[in-house]
């Protein structure tokens, strides 16, 4: 049954995925994206959860197959923006309680969750 499903996102979301037999789609860009979805059909995918990422630049794609019986496109988000966000807020009551967001750890660069 799970050899029906796939999931397009991003690497870290998605990956983990894979171990249960999901067919898992960590595109580069929107083109390759696009691809994706358009191959789902061909290889009998039924289900597939796509990444809020992805899902309104590739909205004609999934207006398209729409009007096919499969494969059903739903969208799902992650935990990043509402940790952004938290942060955010974090950052703020910060300066307003010492008047310095030192205390704060901000995410680098290079840094990765």
């Amino acid at each position: 049954m799970l050899d029906r499903v796939a999931v397009i996102g991003d690497r870290d979301l998605v990956f983990p995925l894979k171990v249960m037999g999901i067919k898992v789609f960590s595109p580069k860009d929107i083109d390759e994206a696009r691809r994706v979805l358009v191959s789902l059909e061909e290889e009998g995918i039924a289900l597939c959860l796509m990444h809020e990422s992805y899902f309104a630049p590739l909205s004609s794609e999934r207006d398209a197959l729409r009007e096919k019986f499969t494969p059903v496109v739903a969208g799902f988000s992650d935990y990043r923006k509402v940790t952004d966000e938290l942060g955010k807020m974090m950052r703020e009551m910060a300066v307003k309680a010492t008047g310095s967001d030192s205390l704060v750890k901000r995410r680098g660069n290079d840094e990765t969750r």
